[in-house]
C-alpha cells in the first residue's frame, strides 16, 4: 500500500541504502527542498509536483520537513549519523550536502553499491544487520585516520547537544575560543549549517519530545528556551510545515520513517 511520512529535521546526516522500489521526496512549502548534492546516480527522477525519485540517498543536515512516499514496497537500510561522524566517514566537509540529497556513491564511491547489493542478495534480515555491522566496522576502521571537523567546531556541536539549541550562540562560541563569525564560518562549511540553524532543529526535536510526553505548550517554549507559545508554533511551522497541534494530530503516523 502506497505510504507517505513526513520527516522533521534531525540534526543528523542520513544515510540510506536501498534496495527493490523507489522513495519520492517532496518539500513541505516554501523554503529549500530537497534538491540534489554532487551527482545523480541511483537519485533518478524528476522534480514537480510528485517529487524527486530515489533508490538510495545521503541527507546532510536540512532544516525544513520533507515528506518521503513509496508506491508501497521499499526495502533499505538507514543510518542515522551524528554530523562530525558523517564528516569522518565521507572523508570531506559537509557543506554540499547542506539541505540537499545526494547518491552515497557520491560520497562513498563504489562500496556504496556493493553494499547494497550484498543486501539485496542476503537470506533475511538477520543475515543483513550481519552484514551492515560487518561493514560498518570495517569502514570505520578505514575512516580512523581520516581527519575530522576541526577541534573547536566539534566542540561547538558537543555544546550545542547539550544544551538541546538552548544556549545563546555568542556563548558556544566562548566555550571554543574562536568568534562568532569565525565558528559559524568554519561551522557551516564543515558540518553543513551554521550553529543557529543546527540550533532551531535541536529545540524543535526537544519540543516534539515535551510535548508528545504530555507538557503544556507554553512549558514547552520556556524550557526550549524560547519566548512564548506563539514563538513555539511560529518555530514548528517554520521547520515542519505544521503547527504543534496539527502535527501532535498526525504524530502516529508522521513517524521518522527515516531520520534525515
Amino acid at each position: 500500500m502506497p505510504q507517505e511520512r513526513l520527516v522533521v529535521p534531525s540534526g543528523r546526516v542520513s544515510l540510506l541504502i536501498g534496495f527493490g522500489g523507489e522513495m519520492r521526496v517532496r518539500g513541505t512549502g516554501s523554503g529549500p527542498a530537497s534538491g540534489t548534492g554532487r551527482g545523480t546516480g541511483a537519485c533518478t527522477g524528476t522534480g514537480g509536483a510528485g517529487g524527486m525519485r530515489h533508490r538510495s540517498l545521503v541527507s546532510g543536515l536540512h532544516t525544513r520537513a520533507r515528506v518521503l512516499g513509496h508506491g508501497g514496497e521499499a526495502y533499505g537500510v538507514e543510518l542515522a549519523l551524528a554530523p562530525w561522524a558523517a564528516y569522518r566517514l565521507f572523508g570531506s566537509p559537509l557543506g554540499e550536502l547542506a539541505d540537499a540529497l545526494t547518491d552515497p556513491a557520491d560520497v562513498l564511491g563504489a562500496r556504496a553499491r556493493h553494499l547494497g547489493e550484498a543486501l539485496a542478495e542476503a537470506p533475511g534480515w538477520q543475515e543483513r544487520f550481519a552484514l551492515l555491522d560487518e561493514t560498518l566496522l570495517r569502514w570505520t576502521a578505514q575512516a580512523a585516520a581520516a581527519p575530522g571537523p576541526a577541534p573547536a567546531v566539534l566542540e561547538a556541536w558537543r555544546v550545542l547537544e547539550r544544551s538541546a539549541g538552548a544556549l545563546p550562540i555568542h556563548e558556544v562560541a566562548a566555550e571554543t575560543g574562536w568568534s562568532m563569525r569565525h565558528l559559524e564560518s568554519r561551522f557551516r562549511e564543515q558540518l553543513g549549517i551554521s550553529p543557529k540553524r543546527l540550533a532551531r532543529v535541536l529545540r524543535l526535536n526537544r519540543a516534539i519530545r515535551l510535548l508528545t510526553a504530555g507538557t503544556p505548550a507554553a512549558e514547552t517554549a520556556v524550557e526550549c528556551g524560547l519566548y512564548d507559545q506563539a514563538h513555539l508554533s511560529r518555530e514548528f511551522t517554520a521547520l515542519t510545515g505544521l503547527p504543534p497541534g496539527r502535527f501532535l494530530a498526525g504524530r502516529d503516523t508522521a513517524s521518522a520513517w527515516i531520520a534525515g
